[in-house]
């Protein structure tokens, strides 16, 4: 096995020299040095390997040992600092009470109720998704689903446009990964939680964190981690703020937001860093509770200013409450002191874009483009510009390029929009075709259900044009322009209480859509007639 694993280093190292010279020069070097080298090439597979054939020569070297536990941690680890998607597990099993009828412009929950929400914010201008928040720029954990509000919401919520699964919490991510890693191990994992004894681990200073690191991330045994640092804190008499910032990281995975609320804030008391302040601002934002996070950052970037993470948290919050000029302008600080952040770029460029500057958004998007960025998202972003600029050839050229790069998570968007493009140069028979094309890779996307449902109408197909309304208000209920449309198809077809019960629902979702008000009086004026 020695010889094997000695040929597959060879085979990786200096390509000018013969096999047989890489054989003898990686002979003569040191197991160990060798495996850090691999480990800070991040090689973890190879820095794996060389570290198992040396615990089988000496199953009680330490430095192999640790290692090889540094090297299984960093294969799975996930950053936490970002919020993650809160699905079906965490409505069934949080029993945390929060207020359910909140003050407006507090709530992340109900964005649209804020005071200072302006004009781009409107359902007219900019589009929501399905949990009420505004289209976002850039897509991030928390901003594709939202916090669902009901049972039948977050079982409705998809997981991506290819799979009706509901979105799961991010404790079951975690745990496939460890699930994963553990079979991978020959003969199990390699550290058996039940045979360590913690509080002898717990005393050494070297191996306790990457121990606590492993049992954390690699094998997602959050009770012998959360167990190992009580134990480590009791150890240095409660003064070290890393242990403390890992018992708040336990108690925010077991749901204990209030113990973890209170671990984060004894570690910042004693050493003020970074991650606690986004640690313990995620747990206010899980609390609901955008204020007290937003108080927070403002804090933090007293004690770091220029600390572009903690502008983005903020700028991240003020978008969440729908507040976009604030968010924007956060933005743009953030621009002032990291140029090249990609989730800056692209939210300035988005609210430009439905604050009705294309050109001004096609600006931020060739930025990106500049960068290096190369996907899909992007250059279907640039073909709209271009579409609403008046640069028609471009636009064509942008959105074939976006359809070439799309995958099955983001085709049905590209669809979409050509559909959009098809209805407003006359050609219906594209567009129809389109939005077919769109439903066909997406089968939940409620847009193009309702616009598909208009051509159809126009055709005289008046009872396929309502079951596609009804399609489009089943995935999202808060799309008003289905609930609109299916009420004038209900007066046209003599059904005036049908079409009074959804030109409400429309007027609920968005109450100042004036076409919606003038046919809520029609309406009341012909019953009144009768």
């Amino acid at each position: 096995r020695i010889q094997i694993l000695f040929e597959l280093i060879a085979g990786t190292m200096n390509a000018n020299l013969k096999p047989q010279e890489n054989m003898a020069l990686v002979q003569q070097i040191d197991p160990l040095f060798l495996a850090r080298s691999y480990m800070r090439r991040r090689k973890f597979d190879l820095c794996i390997d060389i570290c198992t054939v040396m615990l089988e020569k000496n199953p009680y070297d330490q430095c192999a040992w640790f290692m090889k536990a540094k090297a299984l941690t960093e294969q799975v680890y996930v950053d936490e600092v970002d919020a993650e998607d809160d699905g079906i597990a965490e409505l069934l099993m949080d029993e945390n009470t929060i207020a359910q009828v909140s003050r407006p412009g507090t709530s992340l929950k109900r964005p649209e109720t804020g005071s200072n929400t302006g004009a781009s914010t409107s359902k007219g201008v900019r589009p929501m998704s399905q949990s009420g928040r505004p289209v976002s720029g850039f897509l991030r954990p928390g901003t594709q689903s939202g916090r669902p509000g009901t049972m039948e919401q977050a079982l409705k919520t998809p997981r991506t446009s290819h799979t009706a699964r509901p979105v799961t919490s991010a404790s079951g991510r975690f745990v496939r990964l460890g699930t994963a890693t553990m079979l991978s191990e020959p003969g199990g994992p390699f550290i058996n939680p039940a045979n360590v004894n913690l509080p002898k681990y717990a005393a050494k200073p070297g191996i306790n964190r990457v121990l606590f690191d492993y049992f954390f991330y690699h094998e997602n045994d959050i009770r012998n981690s959360l167990e190992l640092a009580s134990h480590a804190t009791q150890e240095y008499k409660f003064n070290d703020w890393w242990w403390k910032q890992q018992l708040g990281k336990c108690y925010y995975r077991l749901g204990l937001f209030r113990d973890a609320e209170k671990q984060f804030q004894s570690a910042l008391k004693l050493q003020p860093t970074v991650d606690n302040y986004l640690y313990l601002a995620k747990v206010f934002l899980r609390l609901d509770q955008p204020l007290a996070a937003m108080e927070l950052f403002e804090k933090g970037m007293e004690v770091f200013p220029g600390e572009t993470t903690l502008i983005v948290g903020s700028a991240r919050v003020y978008e969440g409450l729908g507040e976009m000029e604030k968010s924007v302008r956060e933005y743009k600080k953030v621009l002032q002191y990291d140029a090249s952040c990609i989730e800056a770029i692209s939210c300035i460029g988005t609210n430009h874009f439905y604050s009705d500057m294309p050109e001004i958004a096609l600006r931020s998007f060739r930025r990106l483009l500049q960068m290096g960025v190369n996907n899909a998202e992007l250059y279907n972003n640039i073909g709209l510009c271009c579409y609403h600029s008046q640069q028609f050839d471009m636009a064509i050229t942008c959105f074939e390029r976006a359809l070439s790069l799309a995958d099955k998570d983001n085709v049905a968007d590209v669809w979409y929009n050509l559909g959009t493009v098809a209805v407003s140069i006359g050609d219906l028979n594209l567009a129809e075709q389109a939005y077919q094309l769109a439903l066909t890779s997406d089968n939940n996307h409620c847009e193009a259900y309702n616009n598909l449902a208009v051509l159809v109408s126009r055709q005289g197909r008046n009872e396929q044009a309502r079951a596609y309304y009804l399609a489009s208000i089943a995935i999202n209920p808060d799309l008003y322009e289905a609930h609109y449309n299916l009420s004038l198809l209900s007066q046209q077809l003599g059904d005036l209480n049908t079409g009074y019960k959804e030109i409400r629902k429309a007027l609920d979702v968005f109450p100042d859509h004036v076409d919606s008000k003038n046919i809520l009086d029609n309406i009341k004026q012909y019953f009144t007639m009768l």
